[in-house]
């Protein structure tokens, strides 16, 4: 019984990995594809990433989803952290039921509702759709996904360390930036990183929000899928993987060597 149940859970395993990333691998290998088809393999090339870049509909786009999820993620991971530490440190002050509810709100709502309610609030106030409000709305997105990560460490924090650095003589401030973010930093990080690519996956809350001249990549591939697919278009979606792929690894590896170095730490001052 227990071989058979471990055959299939491996079978099980291996058939969902191969749902997941198998369609991934396929977009990968054909958009080295010398053939303009996308089902029928003509022989390695590279050369719609050479045309990729002189499409300069789908670099525009780039660089408008580029720069919108550089500032919607910086600010919504200062925001984000902000509220974390606003929930975990005053648990009990008025609104408090209220402003958690409204900054958590986004994770469940679903997103043509929170676009809808966007593009209905920036049309009351008069402001034109464009990149401003693409960038607002992925704030408004994204912070509440930083604010669950950070809370999440904050909520495991050891106090005694801000206790101990405060009785030494240093002020609130100064054991925030020296004590408490850098323990946080990890997760301020990971909040930044998910923020980012949520900014860079969104295609509903974009559509509802942009304007002439910011138009995201998410919604020129749609645009350009609609009427068929392009090998150009496997070869935007493979710089993508990539581009997030090595982010992750190097968030990986700084995360890494940084919790060898506080261990490192930890056993000289035990030493000590």
């Amino acid at each position: 019984m227990n071989a058979t149940w471990s055959r299939f859970n491996i079978t099980s395993i291996v058939l969902g990995f191969a749902f997941l990333y198998l369609p991934i691998v396929l977009l990968i290998v054909f958009s080295f594809n010398e053939s303009k088809l996308v089902t029928v393999w003509g022989g390695f090339s590279t050369k719609w990433y050479v045309s990729l870049f002189h499409n300069q509909g789908l670099m525009d786009a780039t660089w408008v989803t580029a720069r919108v999820g550089l500032i919607s993620a910086t600010v919504a991971t200062v925001l984000g952290t902000l509220a974390a530490l606003t929930l975990t440190r005053y648990t009990r002050f008025k609104g408090r039921v209220l402003f958690s509810g409204m900054v958590f709100a986004p994770l469940v709502m679903p997103e043509v509702i929170t676009g809808l309610s966007l593009l209905l609030l920036f049309v009351a106030v008069g402001l034109d759709r464009g990149f401003l409000t693409v960038t607002l709305a992925h704030i408004t997105l994204t912070m509440c996904f930083v604010a669950v990560v950070v809370q999440s460490r904050l909520m495991t924090f050891d106090r005694s360390l801000e206790e101990a650095a405060m009785d030494l003589g240093a002020t609130p401030v100064k054991t925030f930036f020296q004590i408490t973010l850098p323990v946080i930093m990890p997760a301020i990080v990971s909040g930044w990183m998910l923020a980012f690519t949520l900014s860079l996956d969104d295609l509903v809350i974009a559509s509802f929000t942009s304007g002439p001249g910011a138009t995201t990549l998410p919604m020129k591939i749609y645009s350009q899928v609609r009427l068929g697919v392009t090998p150009e278009i496997n070869a935007a979606c493979t710089i993508l993987i990539a581009v997030v792929a090595i982010g992750v690894i190097i968030a990986s590896l700084a995360n890494k060597r940084r919790e060898v170095q506080r261990q490192l730490d930890e056993q000289a001052a035990q030493r000590g």
